[in-house]
């Protein structure tokens, strides 16, 4: 349950907001030698401002190809090379643009809570079987039964404050 929480936070860091985060493009796929690899293994990226990305390749022969990755990823960023460089400049967010991130955060809450709610599945039929099997007792079961819709409450508040957090940091000007 806590690799779920984890994702969902990994998830919700690629969410655009308002200022500038290496999460937004670090898990773009560049052709790197004809392998599509993830930005952060062929350049350092870095945040001068609060509203620029830079990102440095290691290989200067790379530039045109992680400019394109970038213009073709439609995150709505603006790339600038300059010879040694590229500069993401960060525009402000419209409403619109703002109300459609707020949607993907409550889309990836529920993708986290359908993942919740598969593993407590899981978890009960394994009891179920234990029960069938006699090695374990109808006690047994409601007291898993009890403790699996506890863990799952939590979690799923959990959740709930996190998508809260995240829709208010997008909504925030």
């Amino acid at each position: 349950m806590g690799q779920i929480l984890e994702k969902l936070k990994e998830e919700l860091a690629k969410l655009r907001t308002g200022r500038a985060s290496a999460a937004l493009i670090e898990d773009i796929k560049v052709p790197y030698y004809g392998t599509p690899t993830p930005l952060k293994q062929v350049a350092s990226i870095s945040i001068p401002e609060a509203t620029m990305i830079q990102v440095q390749p290691w290989d200067k022969n790379m530039l045109g190809e992680i400019e394109s990755a970038i213009r073709s990823a439609d995150k709505g960023l603006n790339a600038t090379n300059d010879g040694a460089n590229i500069r993401l400049t960060l525009p402000p967010l419209t409403e619109e643009r703002r109300r459609d991130m707020a949607k993907a955060a409550h889309a990836q809450a529920e993708e986290a809570r359908v993942a919740l709610r598969n593993l407590r599945h899981k978890q009960w039929e394994a009891v179920l079987a234990d029960v069938k099997a006699s090695t374990a007792t109808e006690d047994d079961k409601y007291r898993v039964e009890k403790e699996l819709n506890t863990a799952i409450a939590k979690y799923n508040q959990q959740i709930e404050e996190l998508v809260a957090g995240k829709v208010k940091e997008i909504q925030s000007i």
